[in-house]
């Protein structure tokens, strides 16, 4: 990746992990479909505020409407949801260490789907020791099917709707949209779907009104974390590729630990750091780095 990819990046982490921050202010007032809703409707509303100084195009958006449907549906409607729901017995480090795990599930995708992200020996033994990261996280409760097992493995199968998202929006490049274009595009059909669902889920106007807290968190989580994050993450797919933009996820640990040490008070065991580590090596492993400057190292000066 050039300078530029590598600052997308480290913004993407920051914003996406704020995001489980954000997240998990507003689900102590708030339930899951509501916070999801309010978030890609707040993303909407702003990115749409924008359209006449950002070059967003109606036009091209109505020509891809399926393909956006589809993007909406599996890189925000189920995932928010199987996230948010999940942050309601997670801590907010602990459901974004589990998300770390994207990458790894989108090596797989992309070797399937794509012709030039595909699955090599590198690729593949940095994915198994990012699964032995998954393992050694989760593993404590296996003993205890209790709730905390089921926000887990929601919180991974999130990973897998965004592992797939990632591969899918590639096309939207052949198709002519910019990332503006995209993210706009998204977060409207989101918006169109998630709604209508809280409203009948929910029932949010029975609920006590939220103190400003919560309700800064979903301002933020809306304009920051999600209408700024896509925007960011569909420029990266269309010059990084999939895998290396979902790279992101093994960054935003770091900064959602962070706060929610500082602000909600969280603590994570050892297992969940110890997990973190194996993952982000199993990450270095799948980008490549790492084994090329293993093998730097190794050759003879005289074959450098």
């Amino acid at each position: 990746m050039t300078p530029t990819e590598w600052s997308l990046l480290l913004l993407l982490s920051l914003l996406w992990g704020g995001s489980f921050f954000f997240v998990g202010v507003a689900v102590k007032a708030l339930p899951p479909f509501t916070i999801v809703a309010a978030r890609v409707a707040t993303a909407a509303a702003l990115l749409w505020l924008a359209a006449p100084f950002s070059g967003l195009s109606p036009a091209r958006l109505l020509a891809a409407a399926p393909q956006l449907l589809v993007l909406a549906l599996i890189n925000n409607v189920a995932p928010f949801s199987l996230l948010t729901w999940s942050q309601t017995h997670l801590a907010s480090g602990l459901a974004s260490i589990l998300n770390a795990t994207t990458p790894v599930s989108t090596v797989f995708f992309a070797h399937i789907f794509t012709r030039d992200e595909k699955l090599n020996a590198s690729r593949l033994f940095g994915a198994l020791i990012a699964f032995s990261g998954v393992a050694v996280m989760i593993g404590p409760d296996l003993r205890d099917l209790g709730d905390d097992l089921a926000a887990e493995l929601a919180a991974l199968l999130a990973t897998l709707f965004y592992a797939a998202a990632s591969v899918f929006a590639r096309r939207f490049r052949r198709l002519g949209l910019a990332p503006i274009d995209v993210a706009t595009g998204q977060v409207t059909a989101s918006s169109l779907v998630l709604v209508p669902l809280a409203l009948l889920v929910d029932a949010p106007w029975r609920l006590p009104a939220p103190g400003l807290a919560p309700i800064a968190a979903l301002l933020a989580i809306g304009a920051l974390s999600t209408a700024l994050a896509f925007v960011v993450y569909f420029r990266l797919i269309a010059g990084a590729g999939a895998v290396n933009a979902v790279l992101v996820t093994v960054l935003a640990p770091a900064f959602a630990i962070l706060l929610g040490a500082m602000a909600l008070g969280e603590r994570l065991a050892p297992p969940h750091f110890a997990g973190l580590a194996l993952i982000a090596f199993g990450l270095a492993v799948i980008d490549g780095r790492l084994p090329r400057a293993a093998l730097a190292r190794l050759a003879p000066s005289g074959a450098r």
